[in-house]
C-alpha cells in the first residue's frame, strides 16, 4: 500500500474516532473507556490475525525491546498523563496541547534518531501543526501554565516517544504489532480503571467502544505503521497531524453545522503543508549496506533475489531475504531502506 495514502488513511479513521467516541465518553469514566477502545483494537485485530490466510509474521527477537518501550511509552504512560492532564485542565487548553504529539515525533525523528529532513519538510510540518493548533483554540484556551497542562505535554511526549520506537520495528507485520499494542493497552487500562473504581458500562456501550477501538485505533495503527515503514516517523506524523480536521469536518457534517473561519484557515494550512510533503523530492547517491530481514516487498530495485522455496509468483509477499551492499542515486524517504544520516 501507497505509505503516504496508509498514513492519511490512518489519520481519518483515528479522527473520525473522536466524535464517535465523545458520544460514550458522557456515561462512562474516561480511562475506562480508553481501555475499551485500546482492548477492542487489540482484541479485533488478533481475531483478524486467527483467521488471515498464512498467520501473522513473527516478530525478530532482537525487535521485542522496541516493541515492549513503544507499548509502554504509548499504550500506557501516555494515556494515563492525558487522563491526569484532563482531570486538571480544560478540554479546550488539552486539545491545543495536543498537537505537540506532531511536533514532538517530528524533533525526536531529526535529533534523537537522526531522520533527515530539510526546510520544506520542516515548514510543511509546521503548517499543519498550524492548522491544527488553530482548530483547538478558544477564547482563555492557555490560561496559564499548570500540572495539567504538563501531564498533557508530558503524554505528547511519550506518545512522540512511541512513534519513533515504533519506527524501529516497522518492517514487522504491522497488524502484529498493532494486536499487541491494543491488547497490552487495553488490560493496563482496564486495570487501572477497576482500581479507581469505575463502573462498568451496558454490555451495548462496551461493544460501541470496542468497535470503535477496532477502527479507530486498531486499524489506523496497523496503517500508521505501514506509513512509518515508507516514510519515517517525522513524515508519517505530519500526515497523521491532520487528524483533528477529519474529526472537526465531520463533527460539522453530523451536526449540520457551518464552518466557521478557524475552520478554513486551518483547512488551507493544513493542505499547505501536505503539499510540500506531496511535492517533495529527495535525492542523492547513497550507500545501502548489507542487511538480512523480513518485510512485505515487491521485486523492485532494492530486491533483486532468488527464492530457496516455492513461489506462486504474488506479489507483495513476505519471507526473509537478504540485501547485498549497493550503491546508487535515486528520489526516495527515510524509510526502511533508507535510514542513513
Amino acid at each position: 500500500m501507497n505509505p503516504i495514502l496508509a498514513a492519511l488513511a490512518a489519520a481519518l479513521l483515528f479522527g473520525a474516532s473522536t466524535p464517535a467516541a465523545k458520544t460514550l465518553a458522557v456515561e462512562m469514566h474516561p480511562v475506562l473507556l480508553a481501555g475499551l477502545l485500546y482492548a477492542g483494537s487489540g482484541l479485533g485485530l488478533s481475531a483478524w490475525l486467527a483467521v488471515r490466510r498464512g498467520g501473522s509474521m513473527r516478530l525478530q527477537r532482537s525487535e521485542l525491546a522496541w516493541l515492549a518501550g513503544a507499548v509502554a511509552s504509548g499504550g500506557v504512560v501516555a494515556p494515563v498523563l492525558l487522563m491526569l492532564g484532563l482531570a486538571a485542565t480544560g478540554a479546550a487548553a488539552a486539545s491545543l496541547l495536543l498537537n505537540l504529539e506532531g511536533v514532538f515525533t517530528a524533533l525526536l525523528a531529526w535529533f534523537a534518531f537522526k531522520e533527515n529532513f530539510d526546510r520544506r519538510i520542516a515548514l510543511g510540518m509546521a503548517l499543519i501543526v498550524a492548522g491544527g493548533a488553530v482548530l483547538s483554540i478558544e477564547p482563555a484556551a492557555l490560561g496559564g501554565v499548570s500540572f495539567g497542562a504538563l501531564a498533557v505535554a508530558l503524554a505528547c511526549l511519550a506518545w512522540a516517544l512511541d512513534n519513533n520506537l515504533t519506527r524501529r520495528i516497522s518492517a514487522g507485520d504491522a497488524t502484529t504489532i498493532a494486536a499487541v499494542k491494543g491488547v497490552v493497552a487495553g488490560l493496563v487500562n482496564l486495570a487501572i480503571a477497576a482500581a479507581l473504581g469505575a463502573g462498568w458500562p451496558g454490555v451495548t456501550a462496551a461493544a460501541v467502544a470496542g468497535l470503535i477501538g477496532l477502527f479507530g485505533y486498531g486499524v489506523s495503527l496497523a496503517l500508521f505503521v505501514v506509513a512509518l515503514r515508507g516514510l519515517g516517523a517525522a513524515r508519517t506524523g505530519a500526515y497523521f497531524s491532520t487528524a483533528p480536521f477529519v474529526g472537526v469536518a465531520l463533527s460539522l457534517a453530523v451536526l449540520g453545522e457551518t464552518p466557521d473561519a478557524a475552520f478554513w484557515i486551518a483547512a488551507a494550512l493544513m493542505a499547505a503543508g501536505v503539499w510540500l510533503h506531496l511535492t517533495e523530492r529527495h535525492e542523492h547517491e547513497h550507500v545501502h549496506a548489507p542487511t538480512e530481514h523480513e518485510h512485505p516487498h515487491t521485486h523492485d530495485v532494492h530486491h533483486r533475489h532468488e527464492h530457496d522455496f516455492d513461489w506462486d509468483g504474488l506479489e507483495p509477499h513476505s519471507h526473509p531475504h537478504r540485501h547485498g551492499r549497493m550503491v546508487h542515486s535515486h528520489p526516495h524517504y527515510p524509510d526502511i531502506h533508507h535510514r542513513h544520516h
